[in-house]
């Protein structure tokens, strides 16, 4: 059985991770936070002190980490994991970064005799805890064959996209289209609630017609309701969508949709949503048209 290093505790990779010891694996990890890790314990798995304690006992180490300058720490601050790395071991970062960023990293693996691959996740918090996530792999097709199984202990598909870093520019394409559905659903429902018209009843219009989506299915309640309860943060799609402004300015793709639906969630972030789920923007179409998005009026404050 492979021995398995995790790096990064967060919504995700807490699921992730209890997803591998349930199946049988040997998992060491790590975690910046004390405590998160206590859950994890309980299922069997070793907490180390440092990155580079984690990738120096395992055959494949796994990152979840938050943006850019967090993996940069992880991977080559002190006690990261390319001080430790072993030679013939294979690294799997999971966290939506530039694809720049993923090359470079693969580049330094390969340099210390260890594979890399970008393995970004489509799904969030629900699809994490059951184990349906969809990996869109960056790297070599023999190194991604050589993982699959464990990747499949978390998800329920893998899916090679090409060369390093091509995992990561189809996580940013994804979730710009994920962004976009989002500001979409509630552009329509507070058009559909300033007209006078019940939020259920027309969210139950959009998943019957041509508007039918996975965001309207995920996101409708959480707007019809006013629960943001945490699935995908806002701030964390206004990071992945900043990184995707960055990547099509650098290919010469237009993206006037993206930048609008940036704007939104940078309003979002303004009005202090950030760590609350990405349908949280919805709020702001609120306080716009006076009026929840579900038809009732709105409270004053």
């Amino acid at each position: 059985m492979k021995k398995i290093g995790f790096i990064g505790l967060g919504v995700m990779g807490l699921a992730m991770a209890s997803n591998l010891l349930r199946k049988g694996f040997e998992v060491s990890v790590y975690n910046r936070t004390p405590g998160r890790a206590d859950t994890l314990t309980q299922l069997g798995a070793a907490v180390l002190d440092s990155p580079a304690a984690v990738a120096s006992t395992a055959d494949i180490v796994i990152t979840m980490i938050s943006n850019d300058a967090a993996i940069r720490e992880v991977y080559w601050g002190e006690n990261g994991i390319f001080a430790g790395v072993r030679s013939g071991s294979t690294l799997i970062d999971s966290s939506t970064i530039s694809p720049a960023l993923a090359r470079e990293l693969a580049a330094e693996a390969e340099a210390l005799g260890a594979a890399f691959l970008d393995a970004p996740v489509t799904g969030s918090k629900p699809a994490a805890e059951g184990g349906t996530l969809v990996f869109m792999v960056g790297g070599l097709a023999e190194q991604i064959s050589k993982v699959e199984d464990v990747l499949l202990a978390m998800g329920r598909k893998v899916i090679p996209m090409g060369a390093n870093g091509s995992g990561s520019i189809a996580k940013l394409a994804h979730n710009t289209i994920v962004g976009i559905n989002v500001v979409a659903l509630a552009e329509g429902m507070a058009i559909a609630a300033s007209g006078g018209i019940d939020g259920a009843s027309f969210v139950e219009l959009v998943q019957s017609g041509g508007a039918a989506s996975k965001a309207a299915e995920m996101k409708g309640p959480k707007l019809l309701e006013g629960n943001y309860d945490v699935q995908f943060s806002l701030e964390l799609m206004l990071k992945d969508l900043r990184l995707s402004s960055v990547l099509s300015d650098s290919l010469n793709v237009p993206t006037p949709l993206l930048e609008a639906s940036k704007t939104l969630f940078q309003v979002g972030d303004a009005m202090g949503l950030g760590a609350l789920d990405m349908s949280s923007v919805g709020q702001a179409y609120e306080q716009w048209i006076g009026r929840k998005l579900s038809g009732a009026p709105k409270q004053s404050d």
